[in-house]
């Protein structure tokens, strides 16, 4: 990203404003609160200024999404506006949602993004391309999901203060995901409860060493080393009660076509890279078997997505 590039300020802010921001996939093993990339499924939104808030939402959480009160996207939006002293312009929000609310596919983030830029479009901020993603993370917490949603690919990601560090690279073409869903979300802030405050010399070399494969695994295409890449000590085995379909999918890595497995984000949902198009219709039986006992377990394939919320921005400069 250049340092320069920013949100026209002078861009009149009237009309309809188109968003996109993509699910994510986040920690991917050891990369816990560090590494992620973005997926093909997204949370798309169009706005124009009103007379009132207004927003008609369909697909995942449809409901949900179309509620006034409690709502992230306009909590946030108003609060960024109210305190930088820009007047709250009401929006008409058409939404399209197709990131599930609660199941660690980045939704949270995808939210967070979406209301920033919008308020930084509406308001006109000015804000830079590196504003926009450092108060994401600020929001988040951690630097992950919102800097895959952002930038798109694969991501590794530190936070120095206000400062988000990242690395970014194109995930090769050929590779695809296969995200299993249950029906229960589950909160970030239960998964997050359940990890120990402090972990064996073991556990942290061990994590250190997939993490190091792990972005130089996507960087160079080594479908070959993602099994160990992808394997965990940080959070995964505190999370398993948490998450049935973990300790499930987690053994089929290295087989039928699936090179890692991890699970995504908190959980409950668990991502499976698989080596190819090819590819899917065996990974896919090999899930099925594993799970053929449980119910309402979504089973969604995905593309890694090299675009990210910032590419389909209008007005952004680079």
């Amino acid at each position: 990203m250049s340092s320069d590039s920013s949100l026209n300020p002078s861009a009149s802010p009237a009309g309809k404003f188109h968003l996109r921001m993509p699910a994510t996939s986040a920690n991917l093993g050891p990369g816990f609160d560090a590494a992620a990339v973005a997926l093909d499924f997204a949370l798309e939104i169009d706005a124009e200024p009103a007379s009132e808030f207004s927003i008609q939402a369909t697909g995942r959480d449809a409901e949900r999404c179309a509620q006034l009160e409690d709502n992230l996207i306009l909590g946030i939006y108003k609060e960024l506006l109210l305190s930088h002293g820009r007047p709250v312009v009401p929006l008409a929000i058409q939404m399209e949602n197709g990131i599930p609310l609660g199941m660690g596919c980045g939704s949270s983030a995808a939210g967070r993004l979406a209301a920033i830029v919008l308020a930084v479009h509406f308001g006109q901020l000015g804000w830079t391309s590196e504003r926009i993603l450092e108060e994401a993370c600020v929001l988040e917490g951690h630097p992950d999901n919102a800097a895959a949603c952002w930038l798109g690919g694969f991501v590794s990601a530190a936070s120095e203060g206000r400062t988000v560090h990242v690395a970014r690279v194109e995930p090769p073409a050929e590779w695809r995901a296969i995200v299993a869903t249950p029906l229960e979300p589950l909160a970030t802030s239960k998964a997050r409860a359940v990890l120990p405050a402090t972990y064996t010399l073991a556990d942290a070399v061990f994590n250190i060493q997939s993490a190091a494969l792990l972005g130089l695994a996507f960087a160079q295409g080594r479908g070959d080393l993602l099994r160990v890449a992808m394997q965990d000590r940080i959070h995964q085995p505190y999370r398993g009660p948490l998450c049935p379909l973990l300790p499930r999918l987690l053994p089929l890595a290295g087989q039928s076509g699936i090179l890692g497995a991890a699970l995504s984000g908190a959980g409950p949902s668990v991502l499976l890279i698989i080596e190819s198009e090819s590819s899917i219709g065996r990974a896919l039986a090999a899930i099925r078997r594993e799970i053929n006992d449980l119910q309402d377990i979504e089973l969604r394939v995905s593309r890694l997505q090299s675009r990210g919320g910032r590419d389909l921005v209008p007005g952004l400069l680079t």
